[in-house]
């Protein structure tokens, strides 16, 4: 283990290069995905273009966009949030992608469908019902939605293809599947959301049938050297306790057939990166997830800061926290990549300042960023 000083040490372990599946990484930086609502008619305009790049100059090694729609009517709630798919819409990301490129950085969009999350009436399409794999919501004993027919899960893995091999044609770097928080695809792996007797529900391992069917899908889509990284969470907005696996081999049993399917490089999501996932070890969900599959992984959970990002969303702030643990974790390969979210936020420059060994000029984080221009 390093014995360097802190913003040396930083410095030195974070800017070490790494690859997802050929694509060459500067760093272990990632910008986590981060819902804004900032384009008007789900086209990203020249505000957005902005944000993205201005994270890449600063030495972002991958930008991971924020959540964005896949071509299905029933895929979001908001005209706000980007869409990829439409032509006005993939233009607008293609100026984002070759703003993000000329500053140096390397982008995927994260790709999107809310599920039983959508509340009826919203737009972008007022008329599109709430689907789910049992049109039940988060929590919910009785459906309030559409349970989804062979039909529509044929659309959705169509939508998610499509939008795949639009990232590529329009110059991103490889995508994001959203299967985390309690959207579509963690409807469909949730056992309190997924009540199927089809071949899509039952067992823990019949519910990634879904999952990675769409892994799967996108894989045909795209270049072989394109890749793919899944995002997926145990917990749940309205089930914070709740958790997809209970063990390791559980956890294996999930993601075997997923990683199978084509996927170069899981994203971990956590609340707090430091927790262990289960007990008898330190490693944390990220790190799980690397033994068990040997996929590249990413963690996130309040990196940077100390305090749950979930104050956010209720005003409060967050004083800066240390980078200790996180290194020492990335030192002994416990995982490869880092996500950061809130502190990227509020400080476009927090790249350059911790690659710079400038960790003193890092900021406390201030709530008032989720509503940032910059």
């Amino acid at each position: 283990m390093s014995t360097a000083p802190l913003t040396s040490r930083a410095a030195e372990i974070l800017s070490r290069p790494t690859t997802i599946n050929g694509l060459t990484l500067a760093n272990r930086i990632v910008m986590a995905p981060m819902t804004r609502q900032f384009s008007p008619g789900g086209v990203p305009g020249a505000d957005v273009v902005s944000y993205y790049a201005r994270r890449a100059a600063a030495g972002v090694g991958l930008i991971v966009t924020e959540g964005t729609y896949v071509g299905h009517e029933s895929a979001g709630e908001s005209d706000r949030v980007p869409r990829f798919h439409g032509d006005e819409q993939l233009a607008g990301w293609a100026k984002v992608a070759e703003a993000v490129h000329a500053a140096g950085g390397r982008i995927v969009p994260q790709l999107w469908h809310i599920g039983m999350v959508r509340e009826p009436g919203k737009p972008p399409y007022p008329d599109a019902p709430a689907i789910g794999p049992s049109g039940l919501r988060l929590g919910a004993t009785e459906p309030t939605g559409k349970a989804m027919t062979r039909t529509d899960i044929d659309a959705v893995i169509e939508a998610f293809a499509d939008a795949a091999a639009a990232a590529e044609r329009t110059g991103f770097d490889g995508v994001e599947l959203h299967g985390a928080h309690g959207y579509l695809i963690d409807q469909f792996l949730w056992a309190g959301t997924n009540r199927r007797t089809d071949s899509y529900g039952g067992d823990l391992v019949a519910r990634t049938r879904f999952a990675a069917e769409i892994v799967a899908a996108v894989r045909e889509r795209v270049s072989p050297g394109f890749p793919v990284i899944f995002r997926y969470s145990q917990w749940k907005p309205e089930a914070y306790d709740e958790k997809l696996a209970g063990t390791p081999e559980e956890l294996e049993a999930i993601l075997t057939p997923i990683a199978a399917a084509g996927v170069d490089a899981f994203h971990a999501s956590t609340r707090r990166h430091w927790l262990p996932e289960f007990e008898g070890s330190d490693l944390n969900l990220a790190g799980w997830t690397r033994k068990l599959t040997g996929r590249t992984t990413i963690t996130v959970g309040s990196v940077g800061l100390d305090g749950d990002f979930l104050r956010a969303f209720r005003g409060e702030g967050a004083p800066v926290g240390s980078l200790d643990g996180l290194l020492d974790r990335l030192e002994r390969d416990e995982f490869d990549l880092v996500a950061v979210g809130r502190a990227l936020l509020q400080d476009p420059e927090w790249a350059a300042k911790v690659l710079g060994g400038r960790t003193e000029e890092l900021r406390p984080y201030d709530a008032g960023s989720l509503r940032t221009l910059s």
